[in-house]
């Protein structure tokens, strides 16, 4: 089992926070980082990772239609080829993600690096936004993100908000929360509507147990929040949805990333929410 975060990635992250994108990448795609990437590369697109045989993509294609909150599609790879031409000139899927996880039957088998030794001809990449995308956006509005201080990933919760069921993809849609004063909660929901691409305003606010949430310190994915006394939580819908989902259409194979170690695209994303080409 891989883990997301030590005390090198954490030198790391800070060393190349701030970074040209490609430096980014190819530190990455050489192993040399291989942890989150929020606060990496700021205003630039990241995005959640699927990677499915031919025989399931169709599926999880419609998946994502149906469920475009948890689940917003930015790119899909034609089959067998592991480059994502509208997101950057030189990304290769099977190099480019910190970390990657890998299903049989639906169920996280093991964690790896990169997955050349597993590409095949048939595999389709799907690149889903990331809220990693708008925390830039966030902090410029004077709203506080103290997991990027700390060089930590969010915390990611299952929630009891079911998702629409395409095929054999169906189940909870997962939720990654950031904590703030109840004066930030306003402009949190103004600054992140703008951004559909990366999950769009808060799906929630507020007491966790209203969306099946039962201990906010025990997260499914990612690391405990930091919560000051006084904060909200305040909940997005979370591209680790179809990891949830995958354990339910149990396909032979499936590959993701794994939670809070995202694909940094070449795309640049304004504070509007539009991602530029």
């Amino acid at each position: 089992m891989i883990r997301v975060r030590n005390d090198d990635d954490e030198s790391n992250q800070r060393a190349i926070g701030g970074g040209d994108v490609a430096a980014v990448r190819a530190r990455i795609r050489q192993n040399a980082y291989t942890g989150p990437t929020a606060g990496l590369a700021p205003d630039m697109l990241q995005g959640n990772l699927v990677i499915l045989g031919g025989d399931h993509a169709a599926d999880f294609h419609e998946f994502c239609k149906r469920n475009p909150k948890p689940c917003p599609l930015v790119a899909m790879s034609a089959p067998g080829d592991p480059c994502l031409r509208t997101l950057g000139d030189d990304i290769d899927i099977r190099t480019d993600v910190p970390a990657y996880r890998v299903y049989k039957h639906g169920r996280h088998t093991r964690s790896v690096h990169d997955i050349k030794d597993l590409w095949r001809d048939d595999f389709v990449a799907f690149v889903l936004g990331c809220s990693f995308t708008f925390e830039e956006a966030l902090v410029r509005g004077g709203i506080a993100m103290p997991h990027l201080d700390a060089s930590r990933s969010v915390p990611m919760y299952r929630t009891s908000i079911e998702t629409v069921p395409a095929g054999a993809f169906c189940g909870p849609t997962v939720v990654s929360t950031r904590s703030m004063v109840l004066g930030d909660v306003e402009r949190a929901i103004e600054i992140t509507s703008r951004f559909d691409h990366a999950h769009g305003a808060p799906v929630h606010a507020g007491d966790p147990r209203q969306i099946g949430i039962a201990d906010l310190a025990k997260p499914d994915f990612g690391e405990p929040p930091q919560i000051r006394e006084g904060d909200v939580p305040v909940f997005w819908a979370c591209g680790v949805t179809p990891q949830a989902a995958i354990e339910s259409a149990r396909p032979e194979i499936c590959i993701t990333h794994e939670p809070g170690a995202m694909l940094i695209t070449d795309r640049v994303c304004t504070d509007t929410g539009v991602f530029e080409h």
